[in-house]
């Protein structure tokens, strides 16, 4: 449930503004009867399974408007991707935590990738 915030500045389909990135190419985020879900399409153009967002309020308020931020976890099997998105200056930015189920060996990692809004 949304308390606070207004949705409708990460509502949509967001593409990364880095078209040689090797981690999220797109980002759908839509309101749906019971919240926020997140859809996120890889790099490799495999999509992850859809997620329900936890809704937080953004305390970096822009321009004195108050907007909410998104967290959700992505379990993919060989690993666990825990993003937190908001909105700055018109811009999504998704931070991602990477942590590594398999054990391949894998550094466990931080990222951050930043989205446009596809019209």
């Amino acid at each position: 449930m949304i308390t606070t915030g207004n949705p409708a500045s990460v509502l949509g389909r967001w593409l990364n503004t880095n078209r040689e990135s090797r981690g999220i190419a797109e980002c759908v985020i839509a309101q749906e009867n019971d919240g926020i879900t997140v859809r996120i399409i890889g790099a490799d153009k495999e999509p992850w399974p859809i997620a329900k967002a936890r809704v937080l309020a953004n305390l970096e308020e822009e321009a004195e408007q108050r907007t909410i931020a998104l967290l959700q976890t992505f379990n993919l099997g060989f690993m666990t991707a825990e993003t937190h998105i908001r909105v700055n200056k018109g811009v999504l930015v998704i931070v991602l935590y990477v942590t590594f189920t398999d054990d391949s060996g894998r550094s466990n990692y931080l990222n951050r990738e930043f989205f446009y809004r596809h019209e």
